[in-house]
């Protein structure tokens, strides 16, 4: 008992975590108890009438955060199996998508179909898939990342496989919507990736999952000029749903996103899933106790609208928004400008609507070809943005998606060639799809765990809107002014150039956030702390 009375120095590591921390009150301290917080202290405290070995049982305690963890087990094997598993979900959606400019026109001349018919068609999976999208998120960020996407997957599928056996057009308009509203969970699996990857390699990882996109599309288009000949619209779509059918045999393997664990308290789960993730990897485990995160609530509306946020959600929602309406749109522009025939003659009303509604024009195999090329485009993008996205940043590689996509738009208003016009369309593609695969970079990013998934929902409930606008220009705009329809194209993507300059975030090299409050304002860094009177940067 006679060392009550002795100062006893103890060294300890500061907690990362504030709502952890333990603050005893000590008598008297140095000035060596003045520390950052990743510095070990030395405290020269006296005697405390609770008992000193207590505290210092718990001070000599170290912790690590989830990045922390991430940081340690870094990007190997594990990373690059999430990425093969959460590009299966991918392909199937891009072949969900894809298959929509395959089945119109077959549909049209099997069931006679007027065009208001067919265009309805598109119409209800992008319906769907925008109604869908905030609530997919919300399940996401309530119930967990795995159970959100698994639970799409399977309910795409499943309307999917029905779709095929449609036996009258209004069955197949509304197993056509169900599809859409699985479709629309599908960008959870972008959601799910993040938040398993180390800082340094997000960018590049996602942007991987944008290949996987283009590769669904291209794998569409390929299985249609094989399939659509012998075996018909039918059997297109029931094999379409085939890497659906891949993802969900290996979901047993799919983790839980770790950062979802911890939010929720399910500490154990978390140290279970970065035990399994290095020891694929070939790493260390960090030593010491995971942190948790003080949550107030998942999957909130409200919380996108805080006061630190309310502005990027704005800004982000009108990107995606433009993203989807160009995307899909020079989609569409490519095949109308080429029916068209030549740019001078098309400048004064474009293609003419066929005298009879019902006349029924198969798609060719040289049609499949030039869709073929054009879906190509999205690679050349892919490779382009994977250049700068780590080294200019997330909002002036988005700003230079959109600025060279209306760059690209602006010879169209010339007469040119079908050579050249087929070069700019294949440019303004190639930067246009780029520049989506940023924003699927940037979102995720820049929103705390506790409703990064319905950050993700609403941004693509967003685009879906654009996309479901679209076609009202690119097709019904068109033949009355190409003048007026490129001038809508090139404008909004330069409004959309704007906006993404001026994003209040710049998220590259940043660490994911888990809850809102972690930071004040996630947008400015905290003050610097006071060293022995002073502040040090």
């Amino acid at each position: 008992m006679e060392n009550w009375g002795r100062p006893e120095r103890v060294t300890y590591k500061r907690w990362r975590n504030p709502e952890e921390r333990v603050e005893p009150s000590f008598v008297g301290q140095s000035d060596e108890a003045q520390c950052t917080d990743n510095e070990i202290c030395t405290i020269a405290s006296a005697a405390l009438d609770f008992g000193i070995g207590n505290v210092k049982n718990t001070l000599d305690q170290e912790t690590f955060t989830v990045e922390d963890a991430l940081e340690a087990i870094g990007f190997g094997k594990f990373q690059w199996k999430m990425c093969f598993l959460s590009g299966l979900s991918w392909i199937g959606d891009a072949m969900e998508m894809m298959i929509l400019s395959i089945l119109a026109p077959e549909l049209h001349c099997e069931w006679k179909l007027p065009s208001y018919q067919v265009a309805l068609i598109t119409s209800v999976v992008f319906v769907g898939t925008g109604l869908s999208s905030p609530i997919w998120g919300n399940v996401s960020d309530k119930y967990g990342r795995r159970v959100g996407l698994i639970t799409c997957m399977c309910w795409t599928l499943y309307y999917g496989l029905l779709s095929a056996f449609a036996p009258v057009y209004g069955w197949l308009l509304v197993l056509r919507g169900l599809v859409g509203f699985g479709i629309g969970g599908a960008p959870q699996a972008v959601t799910m990736y993040s938040e398993f990857l180390p800082a340094k390699s997000r960018g590049i990882s996602i942007m991987m999952i944008g290949a996987f996109w283009a590769i669904g599309a291209v794998f569409e288009v390929l299985l249609a000029l094989w399939i659509m000949p012998t075996l018909g619209w039918r059997w297109l779509l029931g094999l379409s749903t085939f890497p659906m059918v891949i993802f969900l045999s290996f979901s047993f393997w799919l983790p839980e996103s770790p950062r979802f664990d911890v939010l929720t308290g399910n500490r154990e789960a978390a140290m279970a899933t970065f035990t399994r993730m290095a020891k694929e990897n070939g790493k260390a485990m960090p030593k010491g106790k995971l942190t948790d995160y003080k949550q107030i609530g998942r999957g909130r509306i409200k919380d996108l609208f805080a006061p630190q946020y309310w502005r990027t959600t704005l800004l982000l929602w009108f990107i995606w928004f433009s993203n989807a309406f160009s995307y899909y749109g020079i989609v569409l522009l490519t095949t109308e400008l080429f029916q068209a025939g030549d740019s001078c003659g098309s400048t004064q009303g474009a293609k003419v609507e066929p005298s009879c509604s019902l006349e029924c024009k198969l798609l060719t195999s040289a049609d499949y070809k030039d869709l073929l090329w054009t879906t190509l485009a999205e690679f050349p993008g892919l490779l382009v943005i994977l250049l700068v996205v780590d080294r200019i940043g997330r909002k002036k590689s988005m700003t230079l998606c959109f600025f060279m996509f209306s760059l690209c738009i602006l010879p169209l208003y010339a007469c040119i060639g079908r050579i050249a016009l087929t070069i700019f369309i294949f440019i303004a593609r190639a930067f246009i799809s780029g520049g989506y695969q940023v924003a699927f970079v940037y979102t995720p990013e820049v929103f705390p765990t506790e409703n990064r998934a319905l950050a993700m929902g609403t941004c693509s409930a967003m685009a879906r809107l654009g996309a479901l606008i679209t076609p009202f220009v690119a097709q019904v705009m068109l033949r009355k002014s190409v003048y007026l329809t490129l001038s809508m194209y090139c404008g909004c993507c330069l409004l959309a150039g704007i906006t993404a300059l001026i994003l209040p975030i710049e998220t590259l090299g940043r660490s994911l956030q888990e809850s809102n409050t972690e930071t004040k304002r996630p947008d400015i860094p905290p003050p610097p702390q006071p060293v022995n009177g002073t502040t040090h940067p």
